[in-house]
């Protein structure tokens, strides 16, 4: 930002600093105004480099474009080629003016290149008062506007970053509009020229609703503070902190704020303050409840504030700069679980950026440093500068502790908080290397966490519960000093190491990476020292160690040579430059052991929330903390039961997603020393024990029966939480998984091209293992090896190109999975498939195309997708029908689940086929199923019973991958229901039943849940793996449903661009319904409210209004219908969280409109209703449960927006929309929300 005579003039970056902290960004305006002495920052070396380096390699960029168009020339010397408008000084008004006048000249004149294109808008003028300050202005140059062949002009931007930062983007936006503005066809897409030579491509659309959003709030931020007489204050409501920069910090700590107190959220402080509470030590004193915070937070918070003030008042007695605070032993019984030393220990610490990625971007995050320090001190580590390294540096280190421990078999890994366990995990799975090694270590107990053992055992009077702030207790002369201090100065380091070595300075490089390793070695040695100090408060308590545990059950992991050899053939997971074919081979060896990576991950979950805090995970998915028990029915054996059991009633709140259900089988969680002790759990964990869930009362509560083991007595616990049960056991799928990978590797491996082998593919040896990481003591980035984000440096040796790297079509299986997994289109006899033509009726006759294509299949799969109310069940019930009665079909259904593939089944019978030809064992016997009762057991029965007329059989995918059940390829097809939510993994074990696959479902739904990490994406599902990214299925692969019976033209128009890139419409008939006084089509209803997390009163009382507004409204379903009035049981009520599920429904039940359906989005899938209210219950992106990316995911809200026949209302709070994402995937959803809202242009192309 800058001032000028006329007003203030912002530019795109000053979008993102206000929407970092707004009271920050204020007051750098009020330092430019002069109500603040102007801060002056030192001189940054390396800043300036790195724009120097910015600024050559946008020359390299204009070079390019220089010998592809000519030589870069002035406006004025004619038309086409580069032209450079020069940059005017920006405080001149006119040079700015005259700029924009040659950028517009530039254009008029078909610039194939427009480089430093300036756009500028003047400060606007006074307010509607005709009294207050001038609308800020704007300023920005982009560094090159192309072309484009349809006459449309694409911005780009070279940017020195080796991946799209949402900021870049933010400034493409802008430019976009006001090129628009200056009357110049825009094209739809961005391009970022990254610093590796690749070109990021972003929507224009993805990108340009965030912008006007955060323009716009920018704009009313600064004109409002503009119009005030003094500097920003804190404390003014009007201003948005972040609580965590420097000015807030400052001030937070100047005015004692609440925010000092470890632990407290932002939501809290929002309650404490609506109470009076607005300083820790009026925290401290208080008593009595606050609304909005349970009593034990409360309580807790008030013990931590009050140890905080302790801790300064005492700081102000002791003598030096960092006295220790206060500290109280709570539960000294919990430090029993820090083992005894051993001579082998070492003390273990990740350093990772989040934000890196390589390739397509889909894989973010990289752990650049593996350290440790032994009990000696001597200090170790293994650097990663790409993928490939990483993959590298974790062998390395998986080797070092695999000898380690066999010189020291008593020997502990020690780390400080959860990163280190989940990124072992995630790393062995990401790379599907060393699983079996860190399976080992994690049942071994190997791996110490000091955290939880804080957290349970002592109370510190410190502003956080970080091993940083933990450091005065028992660092003592060395507390830590240098420029590297926390974890986000060593990720800016990094970044800063990195772009030195490839600039060429190589000893900056190693000096930076050398800084970062003195940081990591202090938070090795603090972690060391922490140990030791929990160890003497446990010798000062009497508190011995715990005995050893027993390793912790669970299945084997062990290398699969199958795998390996498909590996091998199909390269290194991380490699963006590998070929379409060589990703299918990855997925079949990913398949592999799909299911027993998907139990692993729930199991070490599991464990986890054994071992950390409650509060750490309490809101994840089907997790609910428990806040009361009530005993239904004491320790009681009925006759005939070998065991005694009780029944208790829970209460509580479960995480967002969760959905208890009936005959479920969750475990209870009982606080240490808990009812069931197990040798194999890690010391001082919880008890666990699995119940069953007998009635679900409501989306809080829950009844189960908890079984005692034998032998057993009764006991009086209450539990702390209801967690997940295990997995079912995979069963017959592993076999026919490994049964058809095993055909598969035969087939490809005989006839590989191109050097495509374990030798060739980044050096794979038949166990699928690398060669040891580089010595410790190397950090081979400083060493004058740059390996910059998507370079081949870290990569395999000889990488195959697209061309040498295909494997030659003829090898490969003509098998439906085959080519599922390669994309490839569906392989017909015809060559295509079969042409949509008119129907009788003048249709378009979709069920003459999918059964002509179908029959036209060659041992391939078809793909149909089926938006909300486009008849794809009936669509099946018929095709199937016809497959069976014309053609004798022996046709297989499977789904997720029984209800799936029941509904189907009734579908295929209520289209006329006879139903003693349609068999499966019914979920519900009591139910009365219209197709036949079949025992899983004579399944194969009466497969051959009915071989000849055709048949359908539904089942799982157990069933189908049971030979004993449904022989291989037996069936002419297999129908997989909601393919858009079944995994590759579950659909290649069902495929082995058949010779052909129909795909039916839709990707836009919600997706799947899986509990693994996968080297590759094979729990993504069938449908989605096809759709690769976009909306709409490409063309070729099947077909899309295109028009909805369901949804009104007015509703289903927005969720069509939400969701379906616009393709998506009405069928007539869906404009035949009525709903008297009501408006068709999507309602924004914003509600404004604070504080609010996962319920809202003020929406809930919303829902009440909007209910009450519709119900007794004359409704008819079409012309032949004389209609009736609208009732509550005609509304469906849709949120994702179960608080406001609750809200809500207390909410009608008060107003007398109970009879309205309330459900979490998961449970009205596949319904509809004449009105459908979505309520969103959070009042900002700070208040968010499981982020913005759950509450504002387009599946989510499609599922819920499409229930409507006729209207939808969307209740809101405006502030969801104030915040700006770190990921340009989250600032891609968040501009669908705000189109969606109205907050945004449809498809990137309105002006200002």
């Amino acid at each position: 930002m800058y001032l000028t005579d006329v007003g203030l003039v912002l530019s795109a970056s000053d979008l993102t600093a206000a929407a970092t902290c707004e009271l920050a960004f204020l007051r750098t305006l009020d330092a430019r105004l002069g109500r603040l002495a102007e801060q002056t920052a030192a001189p940054d070396p390396m800043l300036a480099r790195t724009a120097t380096l910015g600024t050559e390699h946008e020359v390299r960029v204009l070079r390019d474009y220089e010998e592809q168009f000519g030589a870069a020339r002035r406006a004025s010397a004619g038309r086409g080629g580069v032209v450079t408008v020069e940059r005017p000084a920006l405080h001149d008004p006119d040079a700015v003016a005259a700029a924009v006048d040659a950028t517009r000249a530039a254009f008029a004149a078909d610039a194939d290149v427009v480089y430093q294109a300036v756009f500028a808008e003047p400060p606007g003028g006074a307010d509607e008062s005709g009294q207050g300050p001038a609308r800020p202005g704007f300023v920005g140059f982009a560094d090159f506007v192309v072309r484009r062949p349809d006459g449309r002009y694409r911005i780009q931007d070279s940017k020195l970053a080796r991946h799209a930062r949402v900021t870049a983007l933010l400034q493409l936006a802008a430019y976009a509009v006001r090129l628009r503005a200056l009357g110049v066809p825009v094209d739809d897409d961005v391009d970022l020229i990254l610093g590796d030579g690749t070109v990021s491509t972003h929507r224009l659309a993805d990108v340009e609703p965030v912008y006007r959003l955060r323009r716009a709030h920018l704009e009313r931020l600064v004109t409002t503070h503009l119009a005030d007489p003094g500097p920003a204050a804190w404390g003014d409501p009007r201003w948005a902190v972040c609580g965590r920069c420097t000015v807030c910090d400052a001030e937070a700590t100047a005015h004692r704020d609440v925010l000092l107190v470890a632990g407290l959220r932002r939501g809290q402080r929002d309650r404490l303050a609506q109470a009076g509470v607005t300083t820790i030590d009026a925290l401290a004193a208080s008593t009595g409840p606050v609304e909005g915070i349970a009593v034990t937070t409360l309580a807790g918070l008030r013990e931590q504030a009050a140890l905080q003030v302790e801790s300064e008042r005492e700081a102000g007695k002791a003598a030096g700069s960092h006295p220790a605070p206060a500290v109280r032993v709570v539960d000294a019984s919990g430090l029993a679980v820090i083992p005894e030393p051993d001579a082998g220990d070492v003390f273990f610490d990740f350093e990772g950026d989040p934000l890196y990625t390589e390739g397509d971007g889909t894989r973010w995050g990289l752990d650049y440093l593996f350290g440790l320090v032994e009990a000696d001190g001597t200090f170790r580590a293994w650097w990663a500068h790409s993928f490939e390294q990483e993959k590298q540096a974790l062998l390395g280190f998986l080797d070092y502790l695999r000898e380690r421990r066999r010189r020291h078999p008593g020997l502990h890994v020690y780390h400080y908080a959860s990163y280190e366990r989940t990124h072992l995990l995630a790393l062995a799975a990401r790379h599907g290397v060393g699983e079996h090694e860190v399976d080992q270590v994690l049942r071994e107990h190997v791996l110490v966490d000091l955290y939880p053992v804080v957290r349970r055992t002592v109370r510190v009077g410190s502003r956080s519960y970080s091993i940083k702030k933990l450091e005065p207790l028992y660092m003592g002369d060395d507390l830590r000093a240098g420029e590297v201090q926390t974890a986000a100065a060593s990720i800016d380091e990094y970044a800063a190491a990195r772009a030195a070595v490839e600039r060429g300075d190589a000893a900056q490089g190693r000096a930076l990476l050398d800084a970062i390793a003195d940081y990591n070695t202090y938070d090795c040695r603090s972690t060391l020292r922490l140990r030791d100090w929990l160890l003497r408060l446990a010798h000062e308590h009497g508190v011995r160690p715990a005995p050893e545990a027993e390793a912790a059950p669970g299945p084997e992991v062990e290398a699969s040579p199958l795998a390996a050899r498909l590996a091998a053939l199909a390269g290194d997971p991380m490699d963006p430059h590998r070929t379409a074919d060589q990703r299918a081979l990855g997925l079949a060896a990913a398949a592999i052991d799909y299911h027993r990576r998907e139990q692993k991950s729930f199991w070490w979950g599991h464990f986890s929330r054994l071992v950390e805090p409650l509060a750490d995970w309490e809101g994840t998915r089907d997790v609910m903390r428990v806040d009361g028990v009530r005993v239904l029915r004491d320790w009681f054996r009925d006759k005939g039961q070998r065991t005694d059991r009780r029944v208790l009633e829970l209460r509580g709140e479960w995480g967002p997603g969760s959905r208890p259900v009936v005959g479920s089988r969750p475990y209870l969680l009982y606080e240490d020393p808990g009812p069931y002790p197990d040798a194999a759990s890690d010391p001082g964990a919880r008890s666990a024990r699995g119940v069953g869930v007998t009635e679900v009362i409501d989306d809080a509560t829950v009844v189960v029966t908890e079984t005692l083991p034998q032998g057993a007595e009764g006991h009086a616990d209450t539990p702390s939480a209801l967690t997940p049960g295990p997995p079912p056991n995979a069963g017959a799928q592993v076999g026919a998984i490994a049964e058809w990978a095993t055909a598969l590797a035969d087939a490809v491996e005989p006839a590989s091209v191109g050097g495509v082998g374990p030798a060739s593919v980044g050096g794979v040896g038949p166990a699928g293992r690398r060669e040891a990481a580089a010595p410790a003591e190397t950090t081979p980035l400083a060493a004058g090896t740059p390996a910059p984000v998507g370079s081949a440096v870290g990569a395999p040796a000889s990488r195959p190109s697209p061309e040498s790297g295909l494997l030659a079509a003829a090898v490969w299986p003509r098998d439906a999975v085959v080519d599922l997994l390669r994309r490839a289109a569906p392989r017909t006899r015809a060559g295509g498939l079969a042409p949509v033509r008119p129907g009788p009726d003048g249709e378009d006759d979709l069920h003459g195309a999918v059964v002509a294509t179908l029959r036209d299949l060659d041992d391939s799969y078809l793909a149909v997708q089926g938006p909300p109310g486009t008849g794809k069940t009936y669509l099946a019930g018929h095709v199937v029908r016809t497959l069976v009665e014309r053609y004798h079909w022996r046709i297989g259904v499977v789904a997720q689940s029984h209800a799936v593939v029941e509904n189907v089944l009734d579908g295929v019978v209520r289209a006329g086929l006879d139903p003693a030809l349609v068999g499966k064992e019914p979920n519900d016997p009591e139910a009365g199923p219209a197709f036949t009762a079949v025992p899983r057991t004579r399944y194969a029965e009466f497969c051959a019973e009915r071989a000849t007329s055709g048949f359908v059989l539904g089942g799982t995918a157990w069933d189908f991958a049971n030979p004993g059940r449904v022989g291989r390829r037996s069936l002419d097809l297999l129908v997989v229901d909601e393919a858009g939510q079944y995994s590759l993994g579950t659909t290649i074990a069902a495929a082995v039943a058949a010779r052909n696959l129909l795909l039916l479902g839709d990707p836009q739904q919600l997706p799947q849940v899986s509990q693994g990490t996968h080297p590759e994406p094979v729990d993504t599902s069938a449908l989605g793996w096809l759709a690769d990214g976009h909306d709409v299925l490409p063309t070729g692969l099947g077909y899309f449903l295109a028009a909805s019976r369901r949804m009104h033209p007015a509703v289903s128009q927005p969720v069509s661009e939400l969701s379906y890139e616009g393709r998506l419409h009405s069928h007539p008939t869906a404009s035949l319904r009525a709903l008297d006084g009501v408006t068709p089509g999507l309602h924004v209803h914003p509600v404004r409210h604070a504080g609010r997390s996962t319920e809202s009163p003020e929406e809930a009382q919303a829902v009440v209004e909007i209910v009450r507004s519709v119900v007794g409204r004359w409704w008819r379903t079409g012309p032949e219908d004389t209609g009736r009035a609208l009732t509550p049981a005609d509304v469906v009520v849709v949120t994702p969280y179960n608080a406001q599920v609750l809200c809500v429904r207390a909410a009608l039940d008060g107003a007398r409109l109970g009879a309205a359906r309330v459900g979490t989005v998961d449970k009205f899938q596949g319904q509809e209703a004449a009105v459908a209210i979505v309520t969103l219950a959070a009042s900002d992106a700070g208040e968010v449960p499981r982020g913005m990316e759950f509450l504002l995911m387009k599946n989510r809200l499609n599922v819920a927006i499409s229930r409507a026949q006729w209207a939808a209302w969307l209740v809101w709070s405006p502030a969801l929309l104030d915040h700006l994402p770190t990921t340009p995937a989250a600032l891609a959803q968040l501009s669908a929300f705000a189109r969606l809202v109205g907050e945004g242009p449809r498809n990137g192309r309105e002006d200002r």
